[in-house]
């Protein structure tokens, strides 16, 4: 018996509905399999997973039908019915299917790098395709995978080819499509106003809150709240009560007031000493990758070595998870407010009070490296704006660069540049303050053959070990220049490898090394005070006796005392501030929350109604941080201030 053809051309659209949830469920049982272990799942939160996964299926399904659902209510029946038009509607559905097996396979290589379903980052990804795509295309077999889905985009629509045509063969009058169309365009509606984050916050394992999302409406949230006003989102304090605190926390306790103003005077005991610095920092090097951390696989023998030789900060935590959270901290000593770094706000990032602005004062040669092309991430705007010069790829003759990859020239390339420089800095008799950023320490992690005894590409352990390596014939080098003496190596982490964990914020997740090598001024020693990127600047101003006007959030670690000591850590919403083994948590819609037994893998985290001193440090900060920036208290002004 032959099947009865459907009275409406909008039957496609719930057609294609299930196939799409085929696929969104294709995509969380295959992510749910893989993250089994972490995830913590059971009886209960197994179904509560996929229910409110569907919930967000159907909601980014409802805004994907827009363009639809207007085309169907509008086509002519006449042109319908054409042979002409129905080829092109095949042609569409064929793509929508293709594209339904990319996303799939693309939440799948997203989860591998990142444990989380499409985010803020996969927003930055699109943006900078060139890096992306050479990425992707040098870390993975592409062909295989997009004939892979090819393949199986083709047995779908055949399967589906016979559905299809009787859909197409429908006659239905405007009037009875205007009917569908409307109940239709009601649904995004409804989604707006009634699908918001909330729902995905199914447990207190974050996993599990990956797991009921889904990877396209995440991705458009992110796509539309890159940034986020913290007096709207976030809880607050009254501005006096906030600034008092904030004052409080950064101040040396001879002044206090009630204003967000926190330009001083920074005066350092000691003769001011002129030292060059070298700081370095590197990509993704979590501090867990050092034997001198606990790890076992010999990957960092010369950080290792240095470790032992130098100033080691042992209790030290990244901001963020990304590099410009990292660059954010360590130039301006902000904490990280609250969606897109700094250094990406176009228009708002430049003219502000930088560490490179400072030494640029007292007449150094103030320099960004990159290894990579500093338009990426905005990079060179952010430093051309903020004192630095710039040196990257772009800018580095072919001739003086022997390997390079989809993200940047090779670490040894970058610190041959950086050498160049700093002769060139010495013969000018000028003090140096170069900041690099490395990129070898990232997929694809390739780098140049015969360095080490791991074969480029084979993984993240080789792109470690060849790091490590780089750092040490850097300073092989740099031993045999007249300037190695009264250089101070900084070598630090923009963020660590890996930012995922069973709660929001785990707090291992963010802890990097930082060390200062400079055998002719640096005594080795450890020093083990918590505390964050933002208090880099201030420490390495005080290791030189510098006196100097500041509007800095972070302190000076080695004279931090206990009481003083925590480390601000974020997630591009959530705004945490650790300390005494607790992490305090501020979240959007005012939300509160604290972890006991932070630094474990399994904290406990209970949700707060009330504010207590905890959440008010943390308000004092982050509040504070988003003030000053929004009022500009920041910016680089070169007028003396009284005490």
């Amino acid at each position: 018996m032959q099947a009865k053809s459907p009275n409406s051309r909008f039957a496609l659209i719930g057609y294609m509905l299930l196939i799409a949830i085929a696929y969104f469920s294709v995509t969380r049982g295959l992510l749910t399999a893989v993250a089994n272990s972490q995830a913590d799942l059971s009886i209960i939160s197994i179904p509560k997973i996929y229910f409110v996964g569907l919930i967000y299926d159907l909601a980014f399904y409802s805004y994907a039908l827009i363009p639809v659902t207007l085309y169907l209510l509008f086509v002519p029946e006449r042109l319908w019915q054409t042979t002409f038009h129905r080829g092109l509607v095949h042609l569409a559905i064929f793509s929508t299917l293709y594209t339904l097996g990319f996303i799939l396979a693309a939440e799948l290589l997203f989860w591998d790098e990142f444990s989380v379903r499409f985010n803020f980052i996969s927003v930055d990804y699109l943006v900078y395709r060139r890096e992306v795509t050479d990425n992707i295309r040098e870390s993975y077999p592409l062909p295989l995978y997009l004939s892979a889905i090819f393949l199986v985009t083709l047995v779908v629509y055949g399967l589906s080819f016979k559905r299809i045509a009787r859909i197409l063969s429908a006659r239905q009058l405007f009037r009875q499509r205007l009917v569908y169309g409307m109940g239709l365009l009601a649904l995004p509606v409804l989604s707006f106003f009634l699908i918001n984050q909330d729902y995905r916050e199914v447990s207190n394992n974050s996993y599990q809150n990956e797991l009921a999302s889904n990877g396209p409406y995440q991705f458009i949230s992110a796509f539309k709240n890159n940034e986020l006003d913290y007096y709207k989102f976030y809880q607050t304090l009254p501005d006096s009560k906030a600034a008092t605190l904030l004052q409080k926390e950064i101040g040396d306790g001879s002044q206090v007031n009630a204003s967000f103003d926190i330009k001083r005077q920074v005066d350092n005991p000691g003769s001011e000493r002129h030292l060059n610095i070298f700081l370095i920092m590197v990509e993704s090097l979590s501090a867990n990758y050092l034997e001198t951390f606990g790890n076992s696989e010999q990957l960092t023998p010369n950080l290792d070595r240095l470790a032992n030789e130098s100033m080691l900060f042992t209790n030290l935590y990244a901001t963020g998870t990304r590099t410009t959270r990292g660059l954010e901290a360590v130039t301006l000593s902000i904490p990280p407010t609250p969606g897109r770094s700094i250094v990406k706000r176009i228009g708002h990032e430049t003219n502000l009070w930088s560490l490179g602005n400072v030494l640029k004062k007292k007449d150094y040669d103030v320099e960004f490296i990159y290894g990579g092309r500093g338009y990426f991430e905005n990079m060179n705007a952010f430093f051309a704006g903020n004192g630095y010069g710039i040196i990257d790829q772009s800018s580095t003759p072919d001739s003086e660069m022997g390997f390079s990859n989809a993200w940047g020239m090779a670490d040894d390339d970058l610190y041959n540049q950086a050498i160049k420089a700093a002769d060139s800095a010495h013969s000018a008799d000028k003090p140096f303050f170069f900041h690099l950023m490395t990129t070898t320490n990232h997929r694809p992690y390739t780098y140049p053959d015969g360095r080490i005894d791991i074969p480029s590409g084979s993984g993240r352990s080789g792109a470690v070990k060849y790091t490590d390596w780089a750092i040490g014939d850097m300073i092989e080098k740099a031993r045999t220049k007249p300037w190695f003496k009264d250089t101070l190596f900084v070598i630090i982490a923009d963020h660590t490898s890996g930012s995922a964990g069973k709660s929001a914020l785990p707090v291992q997740q963010y802890h990097i090394p930082m060390l200062v090598y400079s055998p002719a001024h640096i005594k080795p020693q450890r020093v083990d005070n918590l505390s964050s990127q933002i208090d880099v600047a201030p420490t390495l101003l005080a290791l030189m006796n510098m006196d100097y006007e500041s509007a800095f959030f972070g302190k000076n670690i080695l004279t931090m005392k206990l009481a003083e000591q925590r480390a601000l850590i974020g997630n591009y919403q959530k705004l945490g501030l650790f300390a005494d083994n607790k992490l305090s948590i501020l979240s959007p819609k005012r939300g509160m929350d604290k972890q006991l037994n932070a630094a474990s893998e399994t904290p406990q985290e209970t949700h707060l109604d009330l504010v207590d001193a905890d959440l008010e440090r943390d308000i004092a900060y982050y509040q504070g941080a988003s003030y000053i920036f929004s009022q500009h208290l920041n910016a680089w002004e070169q007028k003396p201030v009284t005490r």
